[in-house]
């Protein structure tokens, strides 16, 4: 492997470190209050129940947290971080143009290529369609009104992690036009290394393995219990505080 991908994967480390695991934690910490949750009263003691067998406030304040932290949160955060990922990791791969987050000389098929860049197979929306077909167009334009020649197959949207079976339908409403590239053949495309997805992985896994949350996640899940078992009863603080969730100033929620 060349020095270049090298210092992508060390880039690609060092960001973990630098933004996406603090970022969690600091989120993490704020699930002490049920006013952090969008509460389902439907639902929330059949959760805790099914998680541990009873729904005690623990139980429940256990089935509240460990979607959040596990799911929505670092999922948010890893979205959220994506353009800044773009700008310090694949710096060498930035574009000057409007629309487009990466440009790349495809490995397989030399052509130059202008990226969209998306975090995963299920992460844009119906809205999210036109907007990237937008974005295409207007490079088209440019391209014309500068005597470019870009084809249709120059313009993609570049999925960091997943499989082409694993594409919502969005993505294949767009790919209809654009091609979408996904996981181990979008990094193969960018770097020509064929298993290059694989070592990005696994030494994101790396640093993963230098941080654990297991003292913080108790913590958060004992004060949040607390403030459970400090009502009446667990069935009517989920009743009640329903409705707590308008008066969040934060969600991180996807």
């Amino acid at each position: 492997m060349s020095n270049t991908y090298n210092e992508i994967i060390e880039k690609a480390k060092e960001f973990f470190r630098k933004e996406i695991a603090p970022s969690h934690i600091t989120n993490t910490k704020k699930l002490t209050k049920l006013k952090e949750f969008n509460l389902n009263p439907f639902l929330d003691k059949y959760k805790a129940s099914f998680l541990t067998g009873n729904d005690d406030p623990k139980s429940i304040a256990k089935a509240l947290v460990y979607p959040r932290v596990l799911g929505t949160s670092i999922n948010t955060t890893f979205g959220s971080k994506l353009q800044k990922f773009c700008s310090e990791v694949l710096e060498g791969f930035a574009s000057t143009t409007a629309g487009i987050d990466i440009e790349f000389n495809d490995k397989i098929d030399g052509r130059r290529k202008y990226c969209q860049v998306k975090a995963g197979p299920n992460t844009i929306n119906k809205d999210d369609v036109e907007t990237i077909k937008g974005h295409f167009a207007g490079v088209k334009n440019l391209a014309r009104t500068n005597n470019l020649s870009i084809g249709f197959s120059d313009l993609v949207v570049g999925v960091f992690y997943g499989t082409p079976q694993e594409l919502s339908g969005h993505y294949k409403k767009i790919n209809q036009e654009y091609p979408v590239i996904i996981g181990s053949e979008f990094w193969y495309r960018l770097t020509g290394e064929e298993d290059f997805y694989q070592r990005l992985t696994d030494a994101i896994g790396d640093v993963a393995s230098e941080y654990d949350g297991t003292e913080l996640l108790e913590h958060v899940i004992d004060s949040l219990a607390k403030e459970i078992k400090d009502s009446i009863n667990s069935n009517q603080i989920i009743q009640t505080n329903n409705g707590m969730a308008a008066e969040k100033k934060e969600s991180y929620d996807v």
